[in-house]
């Protein structure tokens, strides 16, 4: 496996994919002055061929954005990293590129997009959909049935109850309880959340 981005968020990546028993190769990324993270060394984005590279790769950048960027112009295969500890129900779906860390719990009949984060010790009840490059963070919950659109970030500890959509590229912050659906691009704070602005 190879890591694109040499930052925290790849710590944590490295880390599941070891308890995994999956070898990671090394790492790249677009700072040239991080030439390596832990044991690993780190190549510079513009001294790496992508196309040259038969093993797979996974986006280790925690900005959905960015995530988003990079992936666009990759032409690699793949992979995708579940903590040992995380508990995934039946007929859950796992999109390539997704990590899932410790403790999460994903109950059944959800779908996780593509290049998904799904953060440490969350939990995301039945019948729920997120699209790609969502990132739900630690501690946060999913009620049942709840949709979530492209490249929202769900803050720390924010509850979202069933049966809602929150839109693309929604930002929820952390500590906030969604008790209404919420349109694209929404900033949304708050016990009961309240959108503030928006990202469009």
């Amino acid at each position: 496996m190879i890591l694109f981005g040499a930052s925290g968020h790849a710590k944590v990546i490295i880390d599941i994919l070891e308890k995994q028993g999956i070898h990671v190769d090394h790492l790249v990324d677009a700072d040239p002055e991080i030439k390596s993270l832990q044991s690993y060394n780190v190549f510079h984005e513009s001294s790496w061929n992508s196309e040259s590279e038969d093993q797979e790769v996974i986006i280790s950048i925690g900005n959905n954005k960015i995530r988003k960027q990079v992936t666009d112009r990759l032409k690699n295969k793949f992979g995708w990293a579940i903590h040992p500890s995380a508990i995934l129900g039946d007929e859950v779906s796992v999109g390539h590129g997704s990590v899932i860390m410790a403790g999460a719990i994903i109950n059944s009949a959800t779908d996780i997009g593509n290049h998904t984060i799904i953060n440490t010790a969350c939990s995301i009840d039945h019948d729920c959909h997120l699209a790609d490059f969502v990132h739900v963070s630690p501690n946060a919950t999913l009620c049942g049935s709840v949709s979530v659109g492209e490249g929202t970030h769900i803050g720390a500890g924010a509850t979202i109850i069933p049966n809602l959509t929150v839109g693309k590229w929604v930002t929820v912050g952390a500590g906030a309880v969604i008790t209404k659906d919420i349109p694209d691009f929404a900033v949304v704070v708050g016990n009961p959340g309240r959108i503030i602005r928006s990202n469009e």
